[in-house]
């Protein structure tokens, strides 16, 4: 394998003290010492389908499983949450697919998992979970401490069939699961107040599907949607909950962030 010169090395190294310096800074005990209660069951997921699928299968796929979501249920108590989020390099057609597992409320960091594959379905809108989920699964299989509810970078019932990323996992895994969209990909909206915690209703085929939430003041809205097993207004709360000074809330800016890294210093090796 052809190594990296001596100049990117370097620059790798900025690269990771300058993520380093990116992440959150709590008052929380060393893993060895923390007094949170680790759940070691492995996650496992239902086979609900194969992956190995046309566009127009995964549609039909998408179609039947949305009548299998359970919403507006309150989740139960919460101990642990987990940011997922997905990097896709076009260079070498890889992806990578991160876990990081946080307490809550506290959003003390206990653990991450990732995984590198390559992608085996194409880029096609709607169908981003067809594309993504085959590696997070990975990732999620891979992850010792067992998170209570998931938070996803991509949509939960903001969709148009109504089964987005968060939605699909959320039956795969049998958890709470919450969209956490930095963009809309349906519905329509109206502006919302500049301070953090503003939110309004996301509609789409004159039913609300999601909230448009300022969790930053001044800042772009993020669009939330449950995915499964949660209410809107328990999504919403839990979100702006796990955000701090930042847009994105912390679990999935730091899966973010994770892959992200990996990416780009795995593709100059």
């Amino acid at each position: 394998m052809r190594k990296a010169p001596p100049a990117r090395k370097a620059m790798n190294a900025r690269r990771v003290s300058a993520e380093a310096a990116r992440m959150p800074r709590l008052s929380c005990p060393p893993p060895h010492q923390s007094h949170f209660p680790r759940e070691t069951t492995r996650m496992k997921t239902k086979h609900l389908h194969g992956w190995d699928v046309s566009s127009q299968e995964a549609i039909r796929i998408q179609k039947k499983l949305r009548s299998r979501l359970e919403l507006g249920k309150s989740p139960g108590p919460i101990e642990r949450v987990a940011g997922t989020d997905v990097s896709f390099s076009r260079k070498s057609g890889r992806i990578w697919a991160g876990v990081v597992v946080f307490s809550y409320p506290e959003l003390c960091r206990m653990e991450e998992q990732w995984v590198r594959d390559r992608a085996s379905f194409p880029y096609i809108p709607g169908l981003l979970s067809f594309r993504e989920l085959p590696v997070l699964l990975k990732a999620l299989e891979r992850v010792k401490t067992d998170p209570q509810l998931i938070l996803c970078d991509g949509q939960g019932i903001a969709h148009p069939r109504g089964l987005g990323l968060a939605s699909h996992l959320g039956l795969l895994v049998d958890r709470p699961t919450i969209g956490c969209a930095k963009s809309r990909l349906v519905g329509e909206f109206s502006e919302v107040g500049e301070k953090k915690g503003s939110y309004g209703p996301l509609w789409y085929k004159e039913r609300v599907v999601g909230a448009v939430v300022r969790t930053r003041l001044r800042v772009r809205p993020l669009f939330i949607s449950p995915g499964n097993g949660i209410s809107l207004d328990d999504s919403v709360k839990i979100v702006l909950e796990c955000c701090g000074k930042y847009r994105l809330p912390e679990p999935t800016r730091q899966a973010h962030l994770l892959v992200s890294g990996l990416r780009r210093r795995q593709e100059v090796v």
